[in-house]
């Protein structure tokens, strides 16, 4: 069995889920081995996914300068240790250190793939492509086989065991810092879940008219990331960074709920391979109701403050 290194995240100490999802997929294929890059990470939290080992890198470039660094200290560990596969959470940043790694290492990569197994020595990924209307199967044919895998796309497992705790050291080329970070500043806190992240997410489209005011009155009712169409984001009336869409972000909910969407081919590209979605509109031939589990035909101001109302009710 060969190992299979897994790049986590920590946040205040805790595992993401997505980390979670890919030390789920990671036990599918061999022995997971868990990347931490920063501070060390919790081996206890690792363990209880099935890890056997998390390997920690303190190097001060990995925070300092984008994406080079963090891209050449993952493929050093992959190198040193003899990693078969390697997996990585799908975001911008991931798929960039995703795409550096596996040209260091000659091998195949494959992304946003929403599922991962394996048949003794082979490994098949799954992808939804075309705007969700396709789904492909794929496999590396070289070297070590590196693949970012979208959040909420793999049933989450405990298989609890030993992990032990490990550092590693690797050597940053001079290269890799010539982007440096010169400022940061941190998102604001809205005490809603990350959108890529969540399980359930509620959007706002044209329909809001641009109060937004119901969508996350459900949201916060619900315990739901708010997300929104790229018409609402384009008239201004919600920030780009919660934009959903084949130009915003692509999300995999267990809940989907377009509020005031018409189902436009753009957006459903960034939400099509969600669990479940429901869809409220007042056009009754919107688009929309043509992917959506549960439809109902009427003003979002009227029927969101319902639900958010009888939800409210039974808490």
């Amino acid at each position: 069995m060969s190992e299979v290194l897994v790049l986590v995240d920590f946040v205040d100490g805790q595992l993401t889920k997505p980390s979670t999802e890919l030390l789920t997929a990671a036990a599918r294929l061999g022995k997971p081995t868990a990347l931490s890059l920063g501070a060390p990470g919790d081996a206890e939290a690792a363990g209880r996914y099935g890890a056997k080992r998390l390997v920690s890198v303190e190097e001060a470039a990995l925070a300092e300068f984008l994406v080079a660094p963090k891209a050449e200290a993952v493929a050093q560990v992959a190198k040193e240790r003899g990693s078969q596969v390697l997996l990585l959470v799908s975001s911008p940043e991931n798929n960039e250190i995703a795409g550096r790694v596996v040209l260091k290492l000659d091998g195949g990569l494959i992304t946003d793939a929403v599922d991962i197994t394996a048949d003794g020595d082979e490994i098949t990924t799954t992808q939804s492509v075309f705007a969700g209307n396709w789904s492909v199967q794929s496999n590396g044919a070289r070297g070590t086989l590196v693949v970012t895998v979208k959040p909420n796309s793999i049933p989450v497992q405990e298989a609890p065991g030993e992990c032990v705790a490990e550092s590693a050291a690797v050597t940053i080329s001079e290269s890799a810092k010539l982007a440096k970070i010169v400022e940061s500043k941190p998102k604001q806190a809205s005490g809603r879940p990350e959108l890529t992240e969540a399980g359930i997410v509620i959007s706002g489209g044209r329909g809001t008219g641009g109060n937004f005011e119901p969508v996350e009155q459900l949201a916060d009712a619900m315990g739901a990331a708010v997300g929104a169409s790229r018409a609402a984001v384009d008239a201004g009336w919600y920030p780009h960074s919660y934009q959903v869409g084949q130009t915003g972000k692509t999300v995999s909910p267990q809940l989907y709920l377009a509020a005031g969407i018409s189902g436009a081919i753009q957006h459903r590209a960034g939400m099509q391979t969600s669990r479940a979605i429901v869809a409220v509109n007042k056009d009754d031939e919107a688009p929309i109701f043509e992917l959506a589990d549960l439809g109902v035909v009427g003003d979002l101001h009227s029927v969101l403050p319902e639900v958010t109302k009888a939800l409210k009710e039974r808490q």
